[in-house]
């Protein structure tokens, strides 16, 4: 039983033995090698994921097939297309890789029936959508007053450790700009 998860959730709320034995027993594990796809755009969501190990980004690709870096995700963290999960339609974003990754699944049903048998699950979910939701608020309010050299600053400062993990292309994919761009403010 991965303790990892365990530990992230008691960051919340705490859980007893027979609790998180419950909790584990709706997540099933799965490894994705580097530049494999967990979602792709056009495909169904089968599972809202939790990161135990590895990088990935979350890309959405517009009609003239221009690749925009909505968000990333490592160690820790949950990520899906929650829109096409929750709704159950197919995906408009793709979740690629980009270093060997293993995950924990939670499927749609799964998900319910962990909520619906352990009550407290569902005051964990709702914290941690609480909290995504600000932290896209936050990004989105950084995107329309910052300018790219704040951005960049502010991606520093929140994630140090992605900085390391990601080409200077995706960072600048990610913050709009060209390459180009990111690199003449740090010459």
């Amino acid at each position: 039983m991965p303790e990892q998860l365990r530990e992230h959730i008691e960051r919340i709320l705490p859980l007893t033995d027979e609790e998180y034995a419950f909790v584990i027993s709706h997540f099933k594990s799965r490894k994705y090698k580097k530049h494999q796809f967990l979602i792709q755009q056009g495909d169904p969501v089968p599972c809202h994921y939790f990161v135990l190990k590895g990088l990935l980004k979350l890309v959405f690709t517009d009609d003239t097939e221009k690749a925009h870096i909505i968000s990333f995700a490592m160690e820790d963290w949950w990520e899906s297309d929650f829109y096409a999960f929750y709704t159950q339609t197919k995906a408009t974003m793709s979740r690629e890789c980009l270093e060997n990754t293993e995950v924990l699944c939670l499927s749609l049903e799964d998900y319910k029936k962990l909520c619906e048998g352990l009550q407290k699950m569902e005051r964990f979910f709702l914290e941690k959508a609480t909290f995504g939701f600000l932290g896209a608020q936050r990004r989105i309010i950084s995107s329309l007053t910052s300018n790219v050299k704040e951005r960049y600053e502010q991606l520093l400062k929140q994630y140090p450790s992605l900085i390391q993990r990601v080409p200077k292309s995706m960072i600048a994919a990610y913050l709009g700009v060209s390459r180009e761009t990111l690199s003449r403010l740090y010459a």
